[in-house]
Protein backbone atom coordinates (compact mmCIF):
# COMPACT_ATOMS: atom_id res chain seq x y z
CA UNK A 1 0.00 0.00 0.00
CA UNK A 2 2.57 2.02 0.54
CA UNK A 3 4.77 1.88 -2.36
CA UNK A 4 1.22 2.59 -4.52
CA UNK A 5 1.19 5.72 -2.34
CA UNK A 6 4.74 6.81 -3.05
CA UNK A 7 3.43 6.12 -6.89
CA UNK A 8 0.46 8.17 -6.58
CA UNK A 9 2.55 10.72 -5.88
CA UNK A 10 5.09 10.21 -8.06
CA UNK A 11 2.60 10.81 -10.85
CA UNK A 12 0.78 13.63 -9.30
CA UNK A 13 4.18 15.73 -8.98
CA UNK A 14 4.47 15.00 -13.12
CA UNK A 15 1.63 15.97 -13.34
CA UNK A 16 1.92 19.34 -11.54
CA UNK A 17 5.21 19.80 -13.51
CA UNK A 18 3.92 19.60 -16.99
CA UNK A 19 1.47 22.55 -16.54
CA UNK A 20 3.76 24.69 -14.55
CA UNK A 21 4.72 28.09 -15.95
CA UNK A 22 7.63 28.03 -17.81
CA UNK A 23 10.60 30.39 -16.53
CA UNK A 24 10.50 33.94 -18.39
CA UNK A 25 12.96 34.48 -21.12
CA UNK A 26 14.99 37.97 -21.43
CA UNK A 27 12.62 40.43 -24.08
CA UNK A 28 14.73 39.51 -27.69
CA UNK A 29 14.24 41.98 -30.52
CA UNK A 30 12.26 39.91 -33.36
CA UNK A 31 13.47 40.29 -37.36
CA UNK A 32 10.14 41.10 -39.37
CA UNK A 33 8.95 38.46 -41.63
CA UNK A 34 10.49 38.34 -44.83
CA UNK A 35 7.94 38.96 -47.73
CA UNK A 36 7.20 36.95 -50.69
CA UNK A 37 7.27 39.91 -53.23
CA UNK A 38 9.04 43.16 -52.75
CA UNK A 39 6.00 46.07 -53.52
CA UNK A 40 7.49 49.19 -51.57
CA UNK A 41 9.79 51.69 -53.28
CA UNK A 42 12.16 51.39 -54.06
CA UNK A 43 12.14 48.10 -55.59
CA UNK A 44 14.20 46.66 -58.94
CA UNK A 45 11.49 47.23 -60.81
CA UNK A 46 10.49 50.87 -59.95
CA UNK A 47 13.20 53.05 -58.45
CA UNK A 48 12.10 57.10 -59.23
CA UNK A 49 12.32 59.33 -56.57
CA UNK A 50 9.75 61.22 -55.08
CA UNK A 51 8.22 63.81 -56.69
CA UNK A 52 5.13 66.16 -55.23
CA UNK A 53 1.72 67.04 -57.23
CA UNK A 54 -0.74 65.57 -58.48
CA UNK A 55 -0.01 65.15 -62.26
CA UNK A 56 3.30 63.91 -61.32
CA UNK A 57 2.10 59.91 -60.68
CA UNK A 58 4.81 59.13 -58.52
CA UNK A 59 4.45 56.79 -55.36
CA UNK A 60 6.29 57.50 -52.57
CA UNK A 61 7.20 56.68 -48.87
CA UNK A 62 6.19 58.77 -45.83
CA UNK A 63 9.00 60.21 -44.29
CA UNK A 64 9.28 58.04 -40.62
CA UNK A 65 7.39 55.59 -39.12
CA UNK A 66 5.09 58.30 -37.13
CA UNK A 67 2.56 58.74 -39.09
CA UNK A 68 -0.42 61.74 -38.42
CA UNK A 69 -3.57 61.83 -40.44
CA UNK A 70 -6.29 64.47 -40.72
CA UNK A 71 -9.99 63.95 -42.75
CA UNK A 72 -11.19 67.03 -44.45
CA UNK A 73 -14.62 68.30 -41.89
CA UNK A 74 -15.41 71.24 -43.93
CA UNK A 75 -16.48 72.35 -47.45
CA UNK A 76 -16.54 70.34 -50.89
CA UNK A 77 -14.41 68.10 -49.74
CA UNK A 78 -15.25 66.85 -46.44
CA UNK A 79 -15.75 63.19 -45.76
CA UNK A 80 -19.48 62.47 -44.27
CA UNK A 81 -19.88 60.60 -41.28
CA UNK A 82 -19.64 56.94 -42.51
CA UNK A 83 -16.48 57.85 -44.69
CA UNK A 84 -14.99 59.20 -41.55
CA UNK A 85 -15.79 55.68 -39.59
CA UNK A 86 -14.37 53.60 -42.49
CA UNK A 87 -10.96 55.40 -42.29
CA UNK A 88 -10.90 55.62 -39.06
CA UNK A 89 -11.72 51.57 -38.74
CA UNK A 90 -9.23 50.47 -41.60
CA UNK A 91 -6.42 52.63 -39.80
CA UNK A 92 -6.82 50.61 -36.84
CA UNK A 93 -7.42 47.42 -38.10
CA UNK A 94 -4.57 46.84 -41.17
CA UNK A 95 -2.15 50.27 -40.55
CA UNK A 96 -1.67 50.26 -36.87
CA UNK A 97 -0.56 46.97 -36.05
CA UNK A 98 2.28 47.37 -38.06
CA UNK A 99 5.47 49.29 -36.86
CA UNK A 100 4.04 52.46 -38.40
CA UNK A 101 2.15 54.54 -35.39
CA UNK A 102 -0.69 55.84 -36.64
CA UNK A 103 -2.41 59.02 -34.98
CA UNK A 104 -5.21 61.13 -35.71
CA UNK A 105 -4.31 65.09 -36.00
CA UNK A 106 -7.31 67.41 -35.55
CA UNK A 107 -5.50 70.67 -35.78
CA UNK A 108 -3.84 69.89 -39.32
CA UNK A 109 0.16 71.33 -40.04
CA UNK A 110 0.35 72.23 -43.90
CA UNK A 111 3.57 73.57 -43.67
CA UNK A 112 7.33 73.47 -42.26
CA UNK A 113 9.04 70.73 -41.05
CA UNK A 114 5.90 68.77 -39.32
CA UNK A 115 3.64 68.47 -41.29
CA UNK A 116 0.28 66.40 -41.26
CA UNK A 117 1.24 63.32 -42.73
CA UNK A 118 -1.58 61.81 -44.70
CA UNK A 119 -4.69 64.33 -45.76
CA UNK A 120 -8.13 62.41 -46.76
CA UNK A 121 -10.73 64.11 -48.83
CA UNK A 122 -13.55 63.62 -51.01
CA UNK A 123 -13.47 64.86 -54.52
CA UNK A 124 -12.89 64.60 -58.18
CA UNK A 125 -10.11 61.77 -59.87
CA UNK A 126 -8.61 62.14 -62.83
CA UNK A 127 -9.28 59.66 -65.70
CA UNK A 128 -11.49 56.15 -64.36
CA UNK A 129 -10.09 56.20 -61.41
CA UNK A 130 -11.81 56.02 -57.71
CA UNK A 131 -9.47 57.04 -56.00
CA UNK A 132 -5.86 58.60 -56.30
CA UNK A 133 -2.79 59.17 -54.22
CA UNK A 134 -0.33 61.64 -54.29
CA UNK A 135 2.73 63.91 -52.95
CA UNK A 136 2.12 67.45 -51.65
CA UNK A 137 5.67 67.95 -50.14
CA UNK A 138 8.42 65.84 -51.76
CA UNK A 139 11.53 65.28 -50.03
CA UNK A 140 14.34 66.05 -52.67
CA UNK A 141 16.89 63.47 -53.94
CA UNK A 142 15.26 60.44 -52.30
CA UNK A 143 12.01 58.05 -52.65
CA UNK A 144 10.17 60.05 -49.22
CA UNK A 145 7.31 62.41 -48.99
CA UNK A 146 6.45 64.95 -46.27
CA UNK A 147 2.97 65.26 -46.63
CA UNK A 148 0.70 62.49 -49.06
CA UNK A 149 -2.88 63.63 -50.33
CA UNK A 150 -5.61 60.89 -50.56
CA UNK A 151 -8.69 61.63 -52.95
CA UNK A 152 -11.56 59.62 -53.09
CA UNK A 153 -14.42 60.34 -55.53
CA UNK A 154 -17.71 60.68 -53.25
CA UNK A 155 -21.05 58.71 -53.40
CA UNK A 156 -19.96 55.66 -51.68
CA UNK A 157 -16.30 54.98 -53.19
CA UNK A 158 -14.63 55.73 -49.59
CA UNK A 159 -14.68 51.82 -49.35
CA UNK A 160 -12.59 49.53 -46.88
CA UNK A 161 -10.74 48.17 -49.58
CA UNK A 162 -10.07 51.59 -51.76
CA UNK A 163 -9.32 52.96 -48.08
CA UNK A 164 -6.89 50.61 -47.85
CA UNK A 165 -5.54 50.85 -51.52
CA UNK A 166 -4.91 54.49 -51.42
CA UNK A 167 -3.34 55.02 -47.80
CA UNK A 168 -0.87 51.83 -49.00
CA UNK A 169 0.42 54.48 -51.76
CA UNK A 170 0.85 56.92 -49.25
CA UNK A 171 3.37 54.57 -47.06
CA UNK A 172 5.35 53.48 -50.30
CA UNK A 173 3.13 50.61 -51.83
CA UNK A 174 3.01 49.43 -55.01
CA UNK A 175 1.01 47.87 -57.72
CA UNK A 176 2.14 44.30 -58.81
CA UNK A 177 3.95 45.33 -62.18
CA UNK A 178 6.59 47.19 -60.24
CA UNK A 179 7.48 44.79 -57.47
CA UNK A 180 10.18 42.57 -57.35
CA UNK A 181 9.29 40.01 -59.01
CA UNK A 182 6.85 41.63 -60.97
CA UNK A 183 3.23 39.57 -60.73
CA UNK A 184 0.15 39.82 -62.17
CA UNK A 185 -1.85 42.96 -61.37
CA UNK A 186 -4.71 40.95 -59.11
CA UNK A 187 -1.81 38.05 -57.62
CA UNK A 188 -3.60 37.35 -54.73
CA UNK A 189 -0.47 38.32 -52.20
CA UNK A 190 -1.33 41.85 -53.18
CA UNK A 191 -3.83 41.92 -50.58
CA UNK A 192 -5.68 45.87 -51.09
CA UNK A 193 -3.08 46.60 -53.26
CA UNK A 194 -4.58 45.05 -56.42
CA UNK A 195 -5.70 47.01 -59.41
CA UNK A 196 -8.80 46.64 -59.17
CA UNK A 197 -9.55 46.29 -55.13
CA UNK A 198 -12.60 44.36 -53.36
CA UNK A 199 -15.22 46.30 -50.77
CA UNK A 200 -13.28 45.11 -47.67
CA UNK A 201 -9.95 43.52 -49.05
CA UNK A 202 -7.24 43.76 -45.89
CA UNK A 203 -3.89 44.78 -46.08
CA UNK A 204 -2.93 41.57 -46.48
CA UNK A 205 0.57 39.51 -45.05
CA UNK A 206 2.75 40.67 -48.38
CA UNK A 207 1.88 44.48 -47.61
CA UNK A 208 2.41 44.29 -43.95
CA UNK A 209 5.70 42.56 -43.77
CA UNK A 210 7.54 45.51 -46.45
CA UNK A 211 5.87 47.94 -44.09
CA UNK A 212 8.04 46.24 -41.24
CA UNK A 213 10.98 45.85 -43.04
CA UNK A 214 11.13 49.36 -44.33
CA UNK A 215 9.93 51.39 -41.21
Amino acid sequence: MQGARRAAGIVALAVVCLFATAPSSPAVDIEPAAASIDNIVPTSNYYVGCLGGEANGTVCRTDNADVSYYMDSGGDNKLENDDKRIVRSLLASEYAPTDLSITYDSTPTWSGSSETDIYYSEGNVPGSADGIAFCNDASPGNYKCDQQYVRIQGGGSYTPGLSCHETGHAVGLLHGNRAYPAVGMQDARLGCMKKSVGYDQPLGSNQKSNINIVY
